[in-house]
């Protein structure tokens, strides 16, 4: 018997959707019936992720360039989601970056940057999504951190400082908002393929694929993780399957946390 997931006709509404891991969660929601929106601030990439999402699933997807640091994009997002599919019932706050540098040497400007990227953004977008998920009777939040908002490890800041704020405010909205069926869950994730590692590699003249080896070598699992081994456990996450599961974080690492 198949694991319906209950998720056709819902709308998603998902940050940095254009590459990586926010297209795989997009195209993941896509080929489930949701109605899914994606921004990124480049129209380029946003472009080419609408087409291929929609020639793979056939569902139409609606892209909104959009910087989520400018809380007027955010506002727009917003609007034009619901004014084109209707009232948002998913959110994943997935936009974001590497930022890892020493604490001593991480200026002021840096720290807000990180901080306005990925802890802001998911704030602002919270506040404006949870009216319309209460419309509709109840909605499912994801924010996607880090296992180093729980466990930093040196030279990690701010990007350990950020994530563990998006812990905390997982937790925090998920006690306020449970009456409202609105349930909040974080994605901890490791070492995953994406555009970053790709980015690296090319910066450092080396095959991706070499990189990835290095990488996943101080796995337990003896491998880097896949895009659409996070899509899966947002889709399960947003889904009526996990009707009982909020303010709760998931690690999906590997193994390679040193915390649960």
């Amino acid at each position: 018997m198949a694991l319906e997931l209950g998720l056709d006709g819902k709308v998603a509404l998902i940050t940095g959707g254009s590459e990586g891991l926010g297209r795989a969660i997009a195209e993941r929601l896509s080929a489930e019936g949701a109605k899914v929106a994606i921004c990124a601030r480049r129209q380029g990439p946003l472009d080419q992720a609408q087409q291929e999402i929609k020639a793979a699933t056939g569902q139409d997807i609606l892209a909104v360039a959009a910087d989520v640091t400018v809380p007027g994009d955010l506002e727009r997002l917003v609007n034009t989601t619901i004014e084109q599919f209707g009232d948002i019932a998913i959110l994943v706050n997935n936009a974001g970056r590497s930022a890892a540098q020493s604490l001593l040497t991480a200026n002021d400007a840096y720290w807000q940057e990180d901080l306005d990227l990925k802890l802001m953004a998911a704030i602002r977008l919270t506040r404006l999504v949870v009216p319309s998920m209460r419309r509709v009777g109840g909605g499912a939040i994801v924010n996607m951190t880090t296992p180093g908002g729980k466990a930093p490890p040196a030279e990690s800041v701010p990007t350990s400082v950020s994530r563990a704020a998006g812990i905390a405010l997982t937790k925090a909205a998920s006690k306020e908002f449970g009456r409202d069926g609105i349930r909040v869950n974080t994605v901890c994730i490791g070492s995953i393929k994406s555009m970053q590692i790709i980015r690296q590699a090319q910066a450092a003249g080396r095959p991706v694929e070499e990189l990835y080896e290095a990488v996943g070598w101080n796995v337990p699992l003896g491998r880097i993780g896949e895009a659409e081994e996070v899509a899966d456990l947002v889709a399960f996450l947003v889904s009526d399957r996990a009707a009982y599961i909020t303010g709760t974080s998931v690690n999906i690492d590997g193994g390679a946390s040193a915390v649960i």
